[in-house]
């Protein structure tokens, strides 16, 4: 079904097709469509389902963007675990500014929300800006992106930046996007029921799928360079989040030194960047986004597993045979 070009007012805001340019537009009325699963729509452009709201942003980043060698991108599949590494990635490059223990009242993760600190491209600084001044932004910059690999900004690709890429088991991804959708639906459209977005997820559409081919583009990229594409999993990640955020360091050119090791840094951060910590601080249970969503919607429950409290083992299968047939021959399982 294609979904409409002329979102009720309701929830114009959210579809922010109220502000593209004149060439989006034309860009947007060309493209194939199918509704997503908030209400609004996809379209298909350089072969990835991305929300059509964004189709400014994206241009915008694509087309204006120049990555310095010393960026930082996370990059990840939509609802994969971005806020916990954001957090993360933050608390570990500028641990030495917040690392006395008379600042840690005012470190910046105890004030602001991970996704106010570390901004995504296309959806806040591109979408908002049409080329934002990100020139006087100190080093390392630290930023976050839903892009395909094949449709990064080629400065990206050319730098010598490194990308940290983190993927996460389909079938809880679907179930946290199943949850998020449904807080973003306008209460006019109702719920979505999970079979339906389970259907549009075999069949690619979710927001910037196919999901194979994100996860893919990802892998090969960093099997082919590993020095620029750090490739993580999230379910790794929570079983021994300490070897994972050493190597994260390694890989960023900031390893932990001797001392760090033995005075508790590294648990430290991962401390601080805990569900429970995150989740229960002020600033991340009230209030919005500037992108116009809850703080509090980005922390549901962040467990491994939680699908079977919502699938059927007939739906997990389902997906589980998806995704065995779309990585065939590639090495990469879940």
């Amino acid at each position: 079904m294609e979904a409409s070009r002329h979102p009720s007012p309701s929830h114009a805001r959210y579809s922010g097709e109220d502000d593209m340019s004149q060439a989006s537009k034309d860009l947007l009325s060309s493209l194939p469509s199918e509704e997503d699963w908030v209400g609004g729509s996809l379209c298909l452009y350089q072969g990835f389902w991305l929300p059509s709201r964004l189709l400014n942003g994206i241009l915008a980043y694509q087309n204006h963007f120049q990555a310095h060698s010393s960026d930082i991108l996370l990059v990840t599949n939509p609802k994969s675990g971005s806020t916990w590494l954001k957090g993360i990635l933050f608390a570990l490059l500028y641990r030495a500014k917040y690392s006395s223990s008379d600042s840690q009242q005012r470190h910046p993760l105890l004030t602001q929300n991970p996704h106010d600190l570390v901004p995504f491209l296309e959806f806040k600084l591109f979408l908002e800006q049409e080329n934002p001044d990100l020139a006087a932004m100190a080093s390392p910059r630290l930023f976050a992106t839903h892009l395909p690999y094949s449709s990064l900004p080629q400065s990206v690709k050319d730098s010598k930046c490194k990308l940290v890429y983190l993927c996460r088991e389909p079938k809880d991804t679907v179930i946290s996007w199943w949850h998020f959708a449904n807080k973003l639906r306008p209460e006019e459209k109702g719920q979505i029921l999970l079979s339906e977005c389970l259907d549009k997820f075999c069949r690619g559409l979710s927001p910037f799928g196919p999901y194979w081919d994100h996860v893919l583009g990802y892998h090969m990229v960093s099997l082919e360079m590993p020095e620029k594409v750090l490739f993580m999993m999230y379910e790794e990640m929570k079983e021994d989040p300490g070897v994972h955020v050493r190597r994260l360091a390694d890989f960023l050119g900031c390893p932990f030194s001797g001392e760090e090791l033995r005075d508790g840094t590294v648990e430290g951060i991962l401390r601080m960047c805990s569900f429970d910590n995150l989740s229960s601080l002020e600033v991340n249970k009230s209030g919005k986004l500037s992108t116009g969503q809850e703080k509090k919607w980005f922390f549901r429950r962040g467990e491994v597993g939680d699908w079977m409290n919502y699938m059927s083992a007939e739906m997990g299968e389902r997906i589980d045979g998806v995704m065995e047939e779309m990585l065939s021959g590639s090495g990469l399982k879940f």
